[in-house]
């Protein structure tokens, strides 16, 4: 028999979901940005700092000890979410945006060359674009884009047409954070694959929706942040094939990445920690492994259907609105819906919901580039969680009829 969630149960385990904003409970439909924190992911902060608080690896000490198990024992929770085939392929970055930059500034500078080509795709987010473009003008590497339709889904035959022994790097988003569109990495990685090229997966969207095996996908490097995970913020994951970073010269030099420092001759460290310079984030770290138990006591899958419900329930339930538009329609989504209403700003949108209480984001979603292809300046989005309900989509289809009462 199919597991069933207790929504109300499990809303209880967030307590910001009792806030009361103007007058109004919290409708929290921002989860795309980022999600709250369980009370196990909260508990884990304050324990940390409460308890044992300490600088990790190079204390003998017993709150040392104590932390950098616990540090290290994230390290391993993480290799098991991505069933990653070693612990030391499991890097710790600041969040999506670092491990990007990360892979770009280390294996982009060294092995890539003038003429290279890079694709991504017409979804991506700007930390997905901006640092392929720095590392293009600086390599004189040339960066190709990927097309999509009018649904916001990729043209996979445009994308083998790109393909060439140019082709050495393919960077995309695994679920688009402005469409909820789910991308065929699969098939992305391995006819990547078939012309040489390495394959890195932004999953900051996915991580939180959908099943991930690195070895089934045999992506080259997966990263993503905690904080879309219902885990800390400051905190995210690169995972990379144990040869390629082993081949990859360090990202930041100081602490913890070297083995032996002379003023003639510096040794670097092992993985992971060749790239783990510095005191890290040690205590949201630690959280992070709270948050990954906190799904699984809940069941990805679980999860994964109680949000088709509401993708579907709001899908269905925007779409009755006059003059709204749905931005983003393609067959296999997430739970993000993005649309526009007519002669109606998003920024004016998000303004008189959050006076009702209920929290959406406007704008372009740092994705400017998917925004001119759609002939737009952005969208309101709502996306949900497991903690949405279908009674707070009927008080965001009031407030936007509210929406258009005052401003149409």
């Amino acid at each position: 028999m199919d597991k069933v969630l207790d929504i109300q149960k499990i809303r209880q385990d967030f307590p910001i979901l009792d806030e009361v904003i103007n007058g109004k409970p919290l409708v929290y439909f921002d989860n795309a940005a980022t999600t709250q924190k369980p009370f196990p992911v909260l508990n884990a902060l304050a324990r940390y700092y409460e308890h044992y608080n300490a600088n990790i690896h190079r204390g003998i000490h017993h709150l040392a000890e104590k932390a950098t198990s616990a540090f290290e024992a994230s390290r391993h929770k993480i290799q098991t979410f991505l069933n990653a085939r070693y612990v030391e392929e499991i890097i710790f970055t600041y969040g999506t945006t670092d491990g990007i930059n990360l892979v770009s500034q280390t294996y982009g500078r060294t092995f890539l060359k003038a003429g290279d080509e890079i694709i991504i795709s017409t979804m991506e987010h700007h930390s997905n674009i901006v640092p392929w473009q720095m590392l293009c003008e600086e390599k004189g590497c040339v960066l190709r884009v990927i097309p999509i339709n009018d649904e916001g889904e990729l043209l996979m035959d445009e994308y083998e047409k790109m393909l060439s022994e140019k082709t050495k790097f393919v960077s995309v988003v695994h679920v688009s954070n402005a469409l909820g569109t789910i991308n065929p990495v699969a098939e992305i990685i391995q006819k990547a694959h078939a012309v040489g090229a390495k394959v890195l997966i932004d999953g900051a969207q996915a991580s939180s929706h959908i099943d991930i095996d690195v070895q089934a996908l045999d992506c080259d490097f997966y990263v993503f942040s905690l904080h879309k995970l219902y885990g800390p913020t400051g905190m995210g994951v690169l995972y990379g094939k144990k040869d390629i970073l082993n081949a990859m010269p360090p990202y930041r030099g100081g602490g913890e990445m070297i083995k032996e420092v002379t003023f003639a001759k510096t040794i670097y460290n092992d993985l992971p920690y060749k790239f783990e310079a510095g005191t890290p984030n040690i205590a949201d770290v630690v959280a992070a492994y709270n948050a990954l138990e906190y799904v699984e006591m809940l069941g990805k899958q679980e999860i994964a259907k109680y949000e088709h419900e509401l993708l579907e329930y709001g899908t269905d339930a925007l779409q009755s609105i006059e003059g709204l538009r749905l931005i983003g329609t393609a067959k296999e989504k997430v739970s993000v819906i993005s649309f526009v209403m007519e002669g109606i700003h998003p920024q004016d949108i998000g303004v008189i919901l959050d006076q009702q209480g209920i929290a959406v984001r406007t704008g372009h979603h740092c994705t400017q580039p998917l925004m001119h292809r759609l002939g737009i300046v952005g969208t309101s989005r709502a996306s949900f969680a497991v903690y949405n309900t279908k009674e707070e989509i009927d008080k965001l289809v009031v407030g936007l009829e509210r929406v258009k009462k005052m401003l149409s």
